[in-house]
């Protein structure tokens, strides 16, 4: 059964029906932010059937996209966006910007250090990701597209 903050469109493409399934929040940018923004994430995916793995997946996504744009930004809020595009999950996580430093992924420095792997990890779980500069201009629009499945595929 389709929430409220679901977006359904239905179109025709060659014969077949096409569902595109979007949920879109923003948080405060707050480190409490981040566990609220895994848990709604999850709970959309599992009712819209999204299997177990990519779950996983965008769980990992999100809390590192959402981590680094409170962290690393003076942003007031952070939004979030999860589509279902055909065989793709796209997640993604918008600052308000104004960042010290330009994002890329690095190695940690030490064994024992606690960040600095994030993008990393990112680039590992996704078949494509990027960032591009939002709407406005202000922010940074983080984006990474995972492959899953439908448990009704399975």
């Amino acid at each position: 059964m389709p929430t409220s903050h679901d977006v359904f469109r239905l179109g025709r493409c060659g014969g077949a029906v096409v569902q595109h399934l979007r949920d879109a929040f923003h948080l405060p940018a707050r480190g409490g932010s981040v566990s609220k923004a895994r848990r709604r994430v999850i709970t959309q995916l599992r009712e819209w059937g999204v299997d177990e793995r990519a779950r996983a997946d965008a769980e990992l996504v999100v809390s590192e996209l959402f981590t680094n744009a409170v962290r690393h930004t003076d942003s007031v809020k952070v939004s979030c966006e999860v589509r279902v595009i055909g065989a793709r999950l796209r997640v993604e996580v918008t600052d308000q910007g104004r960042a010290e430093t330009e994002p890329r992924p690095r190695q940690a420095d030490a064994i024992g250090e606690e960040g600095g792997r994030g993008l990393l990890l990112v680039g590992a779980l996704s078949a494509d990701w990027g960032v591009r500069v939002d709407r406005t201009g202000g922010g940074k629009v983080f984006w990474a597209d995972l492959r899953y499945s439908s448990l009704a595929s399975l």
